[in-house]
């Protein structure tokens, strides 16, 4: 769509009458907003531009409802503050809130005290980027999220900075691009459910409870992301649940309770999941596998500092179905005496007394006691029962500390 010749409008005399000034604009005409403080609340139902310029335009909120919501398409609101949303979470008050739109922009903008950021419903091919978000002062549970996704498709969210919001979250909604964003202190980064050829890169989360996870989804790429610090009893880095033909790449996930967390994924018969060359390094787990979770390809990761290298929870899961290829495995003991940086026998990882752990989880609490620690050492020595094979890699890396 074509605007119409850009008409500037001056809103020094309009302070308290934003919405007016809206109603009157012509189609496809640019509002441009001086400094200065104004009332909240609008609606945008027209092409339009409004554009605060240094973000000393702030538009603000009663404390009640959304404090601006775009009903047509082709709208675009830049360099504005936007503050003091309501608290309902059953309407999903909101800074901003686009419905049944397409093509519209958000860009530079700052959004505080506002319960849900920015909540796209039903809108494609919109572009959000560069805006600061953070939720209202409530424990984390009652914020509400950063930004949400619902059913909407083919947008670009980019180099947005999300601080003590809830989640980031993506459902029903396929094609995006979501790409250098950096997300802490919130619940879920990165939240996908049933969702399609999705597109995650460059992004940086830390200290949130968990990174990136991916539920009843398919067809999607996540690359060269960084999660770190994703701690306590649901921590981890990057979570996949019933997904299939999902490309795991170049990615960083440090110092979380789990790093890479497999729960029946892939889903789909015949397909499988690729988990090439990412950095799982100083987790307390470092592969968790939870129910059955067959046919994934790991290869050419680097696998070191975690506590745990691999975890199967499930007694009867058969992790050596997955294809393990050319990883470094920081525990590896043997040699490479023709120096081609591959192992010269194969890498096996087995559960010597760790197995007690799959029949009474609790005997997990005493992990790294120098019972556990003893019995472990003597089992591996002599081993008095058959201990469980988690995985073979026959081709295992050495020498990767170079690329640390």
């Amino acid at each position: 769509m074509k605007f119409p010749a850009i008409l500037l409008f001056s809103l020094s005399l309009y302070a308290n009458v934003l919405q007016d000034a809206i109603d009157k604009a012509p189609s496809g005409s640019k509002l441009e907003l001086p400094q200065g403080v104004y009332k909240g609340n609008i609606t945008i139902d027209k092409p339009l531009i409004i554009d605060g310029k240094n973000q000393k335009a702030i538009i603000e909120g009663d404390n009640k409802g959304t404090v601006v919501t775009i009903k047509s398409s082709f709208v675009t609101i830049k360099n504005l503050t936007i503050k003091n949303s309501g608290d309902e979470h059953e309407n999903v008050a909101a800074g901003v809130k686009l419905t049944n739109v397409n093509n519209c922009n958000i860009i530079n903008c700052k959004l505080t005290n506002v319960l849900f950021g920015i909540d796209v419903e039903n809108s494609n091919d919109c572009n959000i980027s560069k805006n600061y978000i953070t939720s209202k002062p409530y424990e984390l549970g009652l914020r509400g999220d950063a930004i949400r996704l619902w059913y909407s498709n083919d947008n670009v969210l980019s180099k947005n900075h999300i601080y003590k919001a809830r989640d980031f979250i993506v459902w029903y909604s396929h094609g995006n691009l979501i790409e250098g964003n950096f997300g802490e202190f919130g619940r879920y980064s990165l939240h996908f459910m049933y969702t399609g050829k999705n597109t995650v890169k460059n992004n940086q989360f830390s200290h949130n409870s968990v990174g990136i996870f991916f539920m009843y989804s398919q067809d999607t790429v996540a690359v060269n992301n960084t999660v770190k610090n994703s701690l306590g009893t649901t921590g981890l880095g990057i979570g996949i649940k019933d997904c299939s033909n999902y490309t795991i790449k170049g990615n960083k996930i440090l110092y979380c309770a789990r790093g890479l967390y497999i729960d029946r994924s892939p889903f789909e018969p015949d397909s499988v999941n690729r988990i090439y060359d990412n950095y799982i390094l100083y987790n307390s787990e470092g592969i968790h596998f939870h129910s059955l979770s067959l046919h994934n390809i790991f290869k050419n990761n680097v696998i070191k500092g975690n506590i745990e290298t691999v975890v199967n929870d499930s007694y009867n899961m058969k992790v050596t179905e997955n294809t393990w290829e050319g990883n470094y495995w920081d525990d590896y003991e043997g040699f490479d005496k023709n120096g081609d940086g591959i192992g010269d026998t194969p890498y096996n990882l087995y559960y010597y007394a760790d197995k007690i752990w799959l029949l009474n989880p609790n005997v997990k609490f005493f992990y790294a006691s120098p019972v556990i620690s003893i019995l472990n050492f003597l089992a591996k020595l002599a081993p008095i029962s058959e201990p469980v094979k988690l995985l073979t890699d026959k081709y295992p890396k050495i020498m990767q500390e170079k690329r640390l």
